[in-house]
C-alpha cells in the first residue's frame, strides 16, 4: 500500500482517552465540546477589540487595547481600574508600519489555526486540514518576519558596516520556503491520501462556521496589509503592482500575499466542502485540498523569486539612475563618468558607485582663484634650485589634492541631498 488510509482524528482522540482515562473519557469529551462554544464566544469578543484597534482613530484605539487587557485579566468581569503600560522606544518603532501589520497577522492567524484545527478534529475534512496547516504555516512564517523586522532596525557595527536591513529579505525568503514545504507539501500529501482512501465528512456545520469566521478575520488583515502597501507606494511614487513586484517592503508583501491566498483558499475550501455536502462525494473535498496546495505553491514561488533577486543586488530603476548620473555629469568639475553601478540594498537604501574623470584645468583654476597670485609669483621668483622647486610643488600639489577630496565630499552630499534613498556613495577617481 503506497499511502496509509487517513485515520479519523475524532476517533483517534476518543481511543486515546479511552486508553489512558477509561473512567473519564465521556466527561472529557463533553468538556471539550462545551469549551469549544466558550472559545467561539471569546473569539468574537477578541475580534471586536481587534477591529477597534485596526480601524478606529488613535484616541479610540487606546480604549480598545485597555478594554481587551482588562477583559483578559478579570475574566470578563467589569473593572474600574485602568492599567497603562508604557512602551519602550524599540517597541514603539516596531509597532509602526510593517511591524504592526505582522503583529496583527500573527494574532489573527494564530486564532484561525486553533479553530480550524478544532473543526478538522471534529470532521476529518481534507480541505479543513489544508486550511489548518495553511494558518499554522502563516503564523510561524509571520513570527519569523517579526524577528527579521526586529533585527533589521539595529544600527551598523564594524562587522556589518551597511547595517542589517537585508534581514527582512532573508526572513521573507525563509517564509517563502516554509510556505512551500509546510503549507503546499502537506496540503498536496493530504489531498492525495484522501483521494486514494476517501471517507465521509461529518459535522459540516462547524466547518462552515469556522470558514466564515476565518474569512472575516483574514479579510480584515488583508485590508490592513493593502492599506500599508498603498501608503508605501504613494510615498515612493510607484503603482501598487510595481511596489509589490519590486519587493520594496518584503515583510508587508509576505502578509499581503499570504492573506490574499488565505481568503482565496477559504473560498476554495468552502466551495469544495459545499459540493461534498450536496453530492455526498468526498472527491470534491480532496480536490479542494490539492487546489489550496497549488495556490500556496504559487505564492511561495513568487516570494522566493522576488526576495532572491533583492538579495542578489538588483539595479535601481533606469529613470532613477539617470537622475543621479545627470546630476554628476552637469557638474563643471567632472569631465565624464564611467562604470556606473547603483544597487538597491532594500528598505529604500541605494548604494551608488562610479568612476569619475575630473577636469584638472577646472580644479586648478578653482584652486588659483582661492590663492594670492602675487604671493605665488614671488615664491616662483625665489625658486633657484631643485630643492626649492620640489618644496614649491609639494606645497601646492598637496593643496590641490585636498581640494579634490573636498570636491568629492561636496558631490556625495549633493547626491544624498537630491536623492535621499542614496545612503552609500563610492566615487573613484580616474
Amino acid at each position: 500500500m503506497l499511502f496509509p488510509p487517513p485515520p479519523n482524528p475524532l476517533h483517534c482522540c476518543h481511543n486515546l482517552f479511552l486508553l489512558f482515562f477509561p473512567d473519564h473519557s465521556q466527561v472529557i469529551f463533553s468538556t471539550c465540546e462545551k469549551s469549544f462554544g466558550e472559545a467561539l464566544t471569546m473569539t468574537l469578543k477578541v475580534s471586536a477589540c481587534l477591529f477597534d484597534l485596526m480601524w478606529k482613530p488613535r484616541r479610540s484605539r487606546c480604549g480598545a487595547v485597555t478594554m481587551l487587557y482588562k477583559w483578559r485579566k478579570t475574566g470578563g468581569r467589569k473593572s474600574k481600574r485602568n492599567i497603562v503600560r508604557p512602551q519602550s522606544r524599540t517597541t514603539g518603532w516596531f509597532m509602526k508600519g510593517p511591524g504592526r501589520v505582522v503583529v496583527v497577522a500573527i494574532f489573527v492567524n494564530g486564532l484561525n489555526f486553533v479553530f480550524k484545527f478544532i473543526a478538522w478534529w471534529h470532521t476529518g475534512s481534507a480541505s479543513m486540514f489544508s486550511e489548518c496547516i495553511h494558518s499554522l504555516a502563516d503564523t510561524l512564517n509571520q513570527a519569523i518576519l517579526a524577528l527579521g523586522i526586529y533585527h533589521s532596525i539595529k544600527n551598523p557595527d564594524p562587522d556589518h558596516p551597511y547595517g542589517f536591513s537585508n534581514m527582512r529579505y532573508i526572513t521573507s525568503l525563509i517564509s517563502g520556503v516554509g510556505i512551500f514545504m509546510m503549507g503546499a507539501g502537506l496540503s498536496w500529501y493530504h489531498g492525495v491520501v484522501a483521494m486514494l482512501h476517501p471517507h465521509t465528512v461529518d459535522s459540516l456545520t462547524w466547518v462552515f462556521c469556522i470558514l466564515g469566521g476565518s474569512l472575516v478575520s483574514e479579510g480584515a488583515t488583508l485590508l490592513v496589509a493593502i492599506r500599508q502597501v498603498r501608503k508605501g507606494a504613494r510615498a515612493k511614487d510607484m503603482t501598487f503592482y510595481e511596489y509589490v513586484v519590486r519587493s520594496r517592503d518584503p515583510s508587508t508583501n509576505v502578509v499581503l500575499l499570504e492573506d490574499a491566498a488565505a481568503v482565496l483558499g477559504l473560498c476554495i475550501a468552502g466551495t469544495c466542502t459545499g459540493l461534498t455536502a450536496i453530492t455526498e462525494q468526498p472527491i470534491y473535498d480532496c480536490i479542494g485540498s490539492l487546489a489550496i496546495g497549488s495556490l500556496l505553491g504559487l505564492v511561495s514561488a513568487f516570494l522566493i523569486y522576488t526576495n532572491t533577486q533583492m538579495l542578489l543586488g538588483r539595479s535601481i530603476q533606469a529613470d532613477q539612475l539617470q537622475r543621479i548620473t545627470d546630476l554628476l555629469e552637469n557638474d563643471p568639475t567632472i569631465r565624464a563618468i564611467h562604470d556606473v553601478k547603483a544597487t538597491d540594498m532594500g528598505m529604500s537604501k541605494v548604494r551608488f558607485k562610479a568612476e569619475v574623470d575630473f577636469d584638472g584645468r577646472v580644479l586648478t583654476r578653482s584652486y588659483l582663484e582661492r590663492q594670492d597670485i602675487e604671493q605665488m609669483l614671488n615664491e616662483i621668483r625665489q625658486v633657484q634650485s631643485a630643492e626649492a622647486l620640489e618644496a614649491f610643488m609639494l606645497k601646492h600639489g598637496e593643496n590641490i589634492i585636498d581640494l579634490l577630496g573636498s570636491e568629492i565630499d561636496r558631490l556625495e552630499k549633493e547626491l544624498k541631498k537630491w536623492n535621499p534613498e542614496v545612503r552609500h556613495v563610492d566615487l573613484e577617481i580616474l
